[in-house]
């Protein structure tokens, strides 16, 4: 790690602090702690050539010494009767001869008040410069006070690194890629504070909870805390008195916590107190500590009794204002629970189920699991079993399941019971035996709510069997049982989402989600599945229609909304895609390698985004990556048709860049007729599309065309377009289709659409039209750096027949002569007149040099 951090985040501060001390008499930086106050002073003082400089420092053991800070440089005792500002600010000329002086003082706010006053004498005069630094918070001396009030100095504000620019300076200091849920676990920990950043990653590093893995450097565990950090959040919380203790290891452990509910359980004072020393902040209605790494060092002093008995305060002073919502019974259970205080077994299922609709799946089976010790039933264990599925661990759930049959239980005790079991068989890739459970309790239960749960639940299966029609149909029939399920609707918008997305309505999919939203707190805690599927679905949605900004935005919000340890997500399946599309490959093959890192539990979702890392690995002629990633995605995303379209995907692209076209075609439209047979026109559409960029638009036109009309947003009619006029040979069709293509952000289709045109125009033998068309299909192939695949080979090697550039493909991916001759059935000696052939063509003489030559993009 390199030893001097990177100077990030700070271009305009640096930029203000040079510029007031050019036109100026100086500037005065201020901010927090730790926020990089005195390396912005040092950073300015680069820029500031010519200048005797000279440094102070304020400190507390200086500050008992009249002119303490520049004891270092003042000499001798003043002359008889002169002033001591003038005698100082002689002798501090004098260091500069006849040139000009800068006086840099770091920590102001801690100077003696004769050192204050001689700051504020020189900024008066103009004799220097002045840079300044103050911590903001701290009482200071009124002569330093003064320096901005009197607008002698200019006051530059010095804020904490965003979440972006802790990116930055993680990437810098560990001289590697970062992962994005890294970055911001290590920018919520440290609140952008430099000094706190910096220390927190020495200390993960040392622990090994901060490590490189897959090419990423990735946080694991909990925070670690080691002396130096411990020591520097406990010099900043200082000296406390019982009182002020006991507030800060309440609001530690309870925050956020209301005023008024602290106020009841501390001294009043003292808390007044420690929100003046910033140590706590509020805003009015309730207090959190002032900075994160507060809490780990005030809890990591308390003791296991001392701080079960805080947790137990806490626990009976809310319990006592009547549990007023949702959220304060999760509370107050979790204090229970971490006090070893006995709770009620149906507050511990509520908070279950609370955590479990706020996607907290470890804490929603701890929760879960102190309900059914505690005997809460057959409704404990249903949710045991669900979370506990989702989170991978599915033999351990069917054995809980197993274990405790609803034999005389209430329909609403035998439905959850079903539904655990029935998601736990679904996610075991046993679709028909779920469907079987789900069908069957609904069969014998007679509360039309839950039987519309688990009709909803089958209509689940069939959509995730590839089936959307018969999904749609179950839909209807569970809302014609009831107005509103057991879920409260969450779960029957999240099926009507999918449902729409993926069969081409990509408009009423926006809608439903944005209707469920707005009444999403009359569900959030009752359908824990409903919000993720609805931003998978909205994805979708948006991918199929050509809209990749809202996609990408939509999938960043799946990566902020889904935990870890939650398996049902691979939103970076997403991400992956709209780089792919818009020709950014390596980063396409970063957002997937991260989710996959990510997605613990060998779920169908990791399947998908395997298949994603596949697909860009291929198009990047990574094949030893795109093989092994395909080879993992078939095994987990094989379990659903749902998941097995992108897999189907990749693997037209892995033949692709093999080199093998012939299957690669043969692929395609394999996978065009799963997509049909399942009803997933947007997969259908991609995968003809593909058919086409793999040069048979005659296998695909037609279809195309005919899908133009039922999907909504413009993609796949530029898709229809662009096949056809690849079908015709039409270059304006083509043309047209590149721009269309480009507008939505799709660099690389644009790229192959026009190289399509270069070689259109040179077979009607317009030579400067082709010359045109490949100028601007190679500006656009650069920005899409390191993609290969067959239209832009052809971009590249004009002058050479279609086999001709099908055997150059195969030898570019190191396959031998008798390999090539092999896959395309011709005599060694046939393959190898072949490729001599090629050699002389384009000007080289091996295979290195072949593939160098396509790897140009």
């Amino acid at each position: 790690m390199s030893d001097k951090w990177p100077f990030v985040g700070r271009g305009a501060p640096v930029a203000a602090v040079r510029e007031a001390m050019r036109s100026g008499a100086g500037a005065l930086i201020a901010g927090e702690a730790g926020v990089g106050k005195s390396r912005l002073a040092d950073e300015a003082l680069t820029g500031m050539t010519g200048y005797t400089v000279v440094r102070a420092l304020g400190t507390e053991t200086a500050a008992m010494i009249p002119f303490g800070a520049f004891a270092h440089v003042l000499d001798g005792p003043p002359d008889g009767g002169e002033n001591l500002l003038h005698w100082a600010a002689r002798h501090l000329r004098a260091q500069a001869g006849r040139g000009p002086l800068l006086v840099s003082v770091d920590d102001a706010h801690r100077l003696d008040p004769a050192s204050a006053a001689l700051l504020h004498y020189l900024a008066s005069h103009g004799a220097v410069k002045l840079l300044v630094t103050v911590r903001n918070g701290e009482p200071m001396p009124e002569p330093v006070a003064a320096l901005w009030i009197e607008e002698l100095l200019t006051r530059v504000e010095l804020a904490p690194l965003t979440r972006d620019e802790v990116g930055r300076a993680l990437a810098g200091a560990l001289r590697g890629d970062v992962a994005d849920e890294t970055v911001r676990h290590l920018a919520r920990v440290s609140e952008g504070n430099v000094l706190y950043l910096r220390e927190v990653v020495n200390a993960g590093r040392a622990t090994g909870c901060l490590a490189e893995e897959g090419g990423q450097w990735r946080w694991r565990g909990e925070l670690s805390m080691t002396t130096r950090l411990r020591e520097l959040v406990g010099e900043r919380i200082g000296h406390l008195d019982p009182d002020e203790r006991e507030v800060l290891e309440l609001v530690a452990f309870g925050e956020p916590l209301g005023t008024e509910l602290l106020i009841s359980m501390a001294s009043p004072v003292a808390v007044e107190r420690v929100e003046d020393r910033g140590l706590i902040i509020s805003d009015g209605q309730v207090m959190r500590l002032g900075h994160p790494l507060y809490g780990e060092v005030v809890r990591g002093r308390c003791r296991t009794l001392r701080a079960r008995r805080r947790l137990r305060t806490l626990a009976e002073s809310l319990e006592a204002t009547g549990l007023g919502g949702r959220d304060d019974v999760l509370r107050a259970a979790v204090w229970r629970l971490d006090s070893g205080s006995a709770a009620d077994p149906r507050m511990l299922l509520l908070a279950a189920h609370l955590a479990w609709g706020r996607q907290d799946p470890q804490l929603a089976a701890r929760l879960a699991r102190a309900a059914v010790d505690a005997g809460a039933g057959i409704e404990a264990v249903a949710l045991l079993g669900q979370v506990l599925t989702i989170l991978g661990d599915v033999r351990e759930a069917r054995e809980v399941l197993r274990r405790q049959e609803p034999d005389a239980a209430t329909d609403g005790e035998r439905a959850q019971h079903a539904l655990a079991l029935g998601v736990n068989l679904l996610w075991s890739g046993e679709t028909a035996e779920a469907a079987r459970v789900f069908e069957a309790a609904s069969d014998a239960l007679t509360e039309p709510a839950w039987r519309q749960e688990l009709l909803l639940y089958r209509g689940v299966v069939d959509f995730l069997a590839g089936n959307v029609t018969r999904a749609e149909g179950a839909l209807h029939r569970a809302r014609s049982l009831a107005p509103d399920a057991a879920s409260g609707g969450g779960h029957a918008a999240a099926l009507e989402s999918w449902v729409s997305a993926h069969s081409g309505r990509s408009r009423r999919c926006v809608s439903v989600v944005e209707r469920a939203m707005e009444r999403a707190d009359a569900w959030r805690d009752r359908a824990p599945h409903a919000l993720p599927v609805m931003l998978d679905a909205r994805c979708a949605a948006h991918i199929f229609a050509g809209e990749l900004e809202a996609a990408a935005r939509v999938a960043e919000q799946g990566m902020e909304l889904a935990a870890p340890d939650l398996s049902v997500g691979g939103f970076g399946a997403y991400r992956g895609v709209v780089h792919r599309l818009r020709g950014r490959l390596p980063a396409a093959v970063r957002r997937c390698r991260e989710d996959a890192v990510r997605l613990r539990a060998r779920s169908p979702y990791l399947g998908r985004c395997l298949a994603e890392l596949a697909h860009a690995a291929a198009l990047l002629g990574d094949l030893p990556t795109a093989r092994s990633a395909l080879a993992e995605a078939e095994e987990l995303a094989g379990r659903w048709a749902y998941t097995l379209q992108p897999v189907l995907q990749a693997r037209t692209w892995v033949a692709a860049a093999a080199g093998d076209l012939d299957s690669a075609v043969r692929l395609a439209m394999a996978a065009a007729e799963t997509a049909g047979k399942c009803g997933y026109p947007g997969y259908l559409m991609f995968a003809l599309h593909d058919a086409v960029r793999l040069g048979a638009p005659a296998l695909a036109a037609d279809r195309l065309a005919e899908l133009a009309a039922g999907v909504d947003g413009p993609l796949a009619g530029i898709c229809a377009k662009h096949a056809r006029a690849a079908q015709l040979g039409d270059p304006a069709g083509l043309r047209s289709a590149a721009a269309e293509f480009e507008r939505l952000g799709m660099v690389l289709y644009a790229a192959e659409a026009t190289a399509q045109e270069a070689a259109a125009y040179r077979h009607l033998g317009r030579g400067t039209a082709a010359k045109g068309a490949q100028t601007r299909a190679w500006a656009l192939a650069r920005r899409c750096p390191g993609v290969t695949t067959p239209a832009l080979v052809e971009l590249a090697t004009p002058e050479l027949t279609p086999r001709q550039r099908e055997i150059v493909q195969l030898a570019a991916a190191g396959l031998t002569n008798r390999q090539i001759a092999d896959r395309l059935t011709l005599s060694m000696r046939t393959a190898a007149n072949h490729l001599q052939a090629v050699y002389d063509k384009l000007g080289v003489n091996d295979r290195t040099e072949v593939a160098r030559l396509l790897g140009t993009f």
